[in-house]
């Protein structure tokens, strides 16, 4: 096995002539079935429609929306003209979608109509006013000095808006040739995606891959679970993580198999596809796979046709994992560890490996992947002791965006980079993750950074101080908790607290719990002890009878 140099449009053309039959995209539920040769001329058609709207090389074009067709199509038609995708998470209020576009410098952003109950054309309208004043082709922000164009990824027409099929007409009268001149321009080495994600200080940063980071990625991961062109991987989550970008869509590409795509994780809908399209591999987070064992409809489906999978996002319980294998014929499941800087996969367990090491241990190095354990001078540790996990490779970020200082923060000048996270690695190679370095959170998969959460409950009149800190949770892996301390003659509920965030940030980042305290565990040096905060919490909850089991 050798690493790649081609960029997506490369592979899509490699598939695209030499399986132009074969399945790329399939939606079950919506009888959606795309080839790649359907799939190559809708991407390309999109790609000139890009250019026609003005999107050149490096400009960012971001996409909100969840798991729909064109999520897909459109990213692979960013790429085919050397823009970057810029992913934004479905969960997004309105501050954080602000804080997105401007800190991205978004040129050309994709919405879809809502989620859940969040009304993004009304958002975008209220942040974009200009968007119903200024003809399309001409908008100019006075909020987002970068930003040229929406467009509504739909059929509904929104003022100000273009909408995804007057985008593919735009891109059917314009001539192949300009797209053959913008793909020229293009290489593996270019920056394809910018996903964002939660550091240990200040306001989520801006990643940035290449073609040849997550390509290479997606080629190593699939080849640890032999992919070919007879595969249909099952993907219910969501692309705007590397899970999905990555691990999912890129070991498919450049393994011309084919995704089977659920827009939203629902386990009847999962089970339902894996039956009717004899899906080979099913992806998810351990709570996933628990919904789908505990579904009170699984025994009516067949899951013969599974064979592997990913398991990612948190430690899976060895039960659990026995369950997958032999309930769900997930025989050669394995565990990737990473994270998105690393594009995402830095270890993974093998097919050949145990329940045991694949329940317990996140696995071993990929190939053409350095993981080394360091002590806080960077020196390497002895096997078996704890230090920081890091890693170097072409899997390694080109660093984040506009911010130089983050990025020498979390790179050590050999290459290395440092992941925050506090692990042991055996004498095999295998590796166990213990702890984070960092204070980011982890609920069921998202990344949550406290910092975050903290400036903006600081914004009611009522909160002198405030810490957010994890309380663990066996269903989601850690649940947000603050623990404020109230203005002098002042009061303040923990359900006013929880409506303050409602609609105004992601619904996963407001706390489950509030604490109102007096004080907070502090050092000598008069600092706050965070790490202690959990305990404090769990303590409160057990004098009030609440058992965190």
């Amino acid at each position: 096995m050798e690493l790649t140099e081609k960029t997506f449009g490369q592979w899509l053309d490699k598939w695209a002539e030499e399986t132009p039959d074969n399945y790329f995209m399939i939606y079950s539920d919506r009888g959606l079935h795309m080839t790649y040769s359907e799939f190559r001329e809708r991407v390309d058609t999109f790609a000139k429609g890009l250019l026609s709207i003005g999107v050149r090389k490096g400009d960012k074009v971001g996409i909100w929306a969840k798991n729909i067709p064109d999520w897909i199509t459109m990213m692979f038609a960013a790429a085919r003209i050397g823009a970057v995708y810029v992913t934004i998470n479905t969960n997004y209020k309105l501050s954080e979608l602000e804080y997105l576009v401007r800190n991205a410098d978004i040129h050309t952003l994709c919405i879809m109509d809502s989620y859940r109950d969040s009304d993004y054309i009304g958002m975008v309208y209220e942040l974009v006013p200009e968007l119903k004043t200024m003809e399309r082709g001409y908008l100019r922000s006075e909020k987002f000095p970068e930003l040229r164009n929406v467009v509504y990824m739909g059929q509904e027409r929104y003022r100000g808006m273009y909408s995804t099929p007057e985008l593919y007409s735009l891109g059917c009268y314009t001539n192949d040739s300009v797209l053959e001149e913008a793909e020229k321009e293009v290489t593996c080495q270019d920056i394809i995606m910018m996903l964002y994600t939660s550091g240990t200080t200040g306001f989520p940063k801006g990643v940035l891959l290449t073609h040849h980071n997550i390509l290479n990625n997606g080629l190593t991961i699939g080849e640890c679970m032999s992919y070919s062109t007879e595969d249909k991987v099952l993907t219910p989550v969501p692309m705007f993580h590397c899970f999905g970008c990555v691990l999912s869509l890129c070991a498919v590409i450049t393994h011309g198999s084919a995704m089977v795509m659920v827009e939203e994780f629902d386990p009847l809908k999962v089970l339902a596809s894996i039956h009717r399209e004899r899906c080979t591999a099913v992806y998810g987070v351990p709570t996933m796979f628990i919904a789908e064992l505990n579904h009170p409809m699984f025994g009516m489906f067949d899951l013969t046709s599974l064979r592997t999978g990913i398991m990612a996002g948190a430690l899976c319980p060895i039960e659990t994992m026995k369950e997958v294998m032999e309930k769900m014929h997930c025989r050669d499941i394995i565990i990737v560890y990473g994270l998105t800087e690393s594009s995402p996969g830095m270890t993974a367990t093998r097919v050949t490996d145990s329940p045991e090491i694949r329940a317990t241990t996140v696995g071993r190095a990929l190939p053409f992947v350095e993981v080394k354990v360091v002590d806080p001078q960077g020196r390497e540790c002895p096997r078996g002791v704890q230090g920081e996990l890091c890693c170097r490779g072409y899997n390694v970020m080109k660093g984040y965006y506009k911010d130089p200082e983050a990025t020498k923060a979390v790179m050590y000048e050999d290459g290395f980079l440092r992941s925050g996270d506090l692990g042991v690695m055996d004498e095999d190679g295998y590796v166990r993750v213990t702890g984070r370095i960092k204070e980011m959170l982890i609920r069921g998969g998202e990344n949550i950074y406290p910092r975050e959460i903290e400036n903006f409950i600081y914004q009611m009149p009522q909160v002198e101080d405030v810490q957010v800190a994890g309380i663990p949770s066996p269903k989601y892996g850690e649940e947000v908790a603050a623990y404020i301390r109230v203005r002098k003659g002042m009061e303040l509920t923990s359900e006013e607290v929880r409506e303050f965030c409602r609609g105004k940030i992601a619904r996963y980042k407001i706390p489950k719990y509030v604490f109102m305290v007096n004080n907070y565990p502090m050092t000598a040096s008069g600092k706050i002890q965070k790490y202690k905060l959990k305990d404090l919490g769990l303590k409160i909850l057990k004098d009030k009878g609440i058992e965190i089991v």
